[in-house]
């Protein structure tokens, strides 16, 4: 299940976020996985949340993107959530490339227990309709 979380820069999100990390991790029975740009959530997440810097992996772009976090759930059956703080610090502000990215995300993962859940700076009417159905909250 894809949720996306939507709001301008310095709206909540990530702390709208670090709370739904924290929540997963009490819940899961597997593992709970948060991507972000950089280290500013190391102590902000559970212990138990695993925390993947994506400037380590020199991603660019939205397929880039795809691949890799397919990988991680290819490498691992066990990630319940999957969580990413600042998409488009991660892989552009390209809107096109990010919808046409969840479009591929439900596609090939719509059928898998995971929950992926997205913080997407911007705001809401620069969305598409069919994107913006994903959108659990708004910031």
């Amino acid at each position: 299940m894809i949720k996306l979380i939507v709001g301008k820069k310095g709206t909540g999100k990530t702390k709208a976020l670090v709370e739904r990390v924290n929540e997963a991790v009490a819940i899961s029975k597997g593992n709970v996985v948060c991507i972000e740009k950089d280290l500013n959530l190391t102590y902000s997440l559970n212990h138990k949340a695993r925390l993947v810097v994506a400037d380590e992996y020199g991603i660019d772009g939205y397929d880039e993107f795809f691949g890799f976090i397919s990988g991680l759930l290819a490498g691992n059956y066990d990630i319940t959530h999957l969580f990413v703080d600042g998409v488009f610090k991660i892989a552009g502000r390209d809107i096109p490339a990010f919808e046409k990215m969840l479009s591929k995300l439900v596609l090939h993962f719509s059928k898998s227990d995971v929950n992926i859940t997205f913080t997407v700076s911007c705001d809401a009417s620069e969305l598409s309709e069919a994107t913006m159905r994903y959108a659990i909250d708004f910031a």
